[in-house]
């Protein structure tokens, strides 16, 4: 039988904090909740354990995951990412990551 993830976590240096501080709690900040999108965007494909690991730099990378900030991103932008060996550098999963940014700043504009 297959272990649940927070039996798996469990003392883990990666998922242990990351389970007990983040994984099934709600997220009521709109730069918090599009973090958790551009985390589960670039997981896909990858294991959650390289996600961890870079984690730090993808706050970095994509300033604080400050939603307005990420959507004004320009060519230069794109490139810093695409450059930064610190996240993953796939042009598909950064493209989707400023792209979702300016959805979201529509859907604000329109719904508050």
């Amino acid at each position: 039988m297959a272990q649940h993830y927070c039996e798996v976590a469990i003392g883990d240096p990666l998922h242990g904090p990351y389970h007990d501080r983040e994984y099934g709690f709600p997220i009521d900040d709109d730069d918090a909740l599009f973090a958790r999108l551009v985390f589960e965007i670039n997981q896909a494909g990858l294991s959650w354990t390289t996600i961890l690991k870079k984690k730090d730099n993808f706050i970095a990378a994509y300033d604080d995951f400050d939603i307005a900030t990420v959507a004004a991103y320009d060519e230069d932008a794109r490139a810093r990412l695409l450059a930064d060996a610190g996240i993953i550098r796939n042009r598909l999963k950064v493209n989707a990551a400023i792209e979702n940014a300016r959805r979201l700043l529509d859907i604000r504009a329109a719904d508050g």
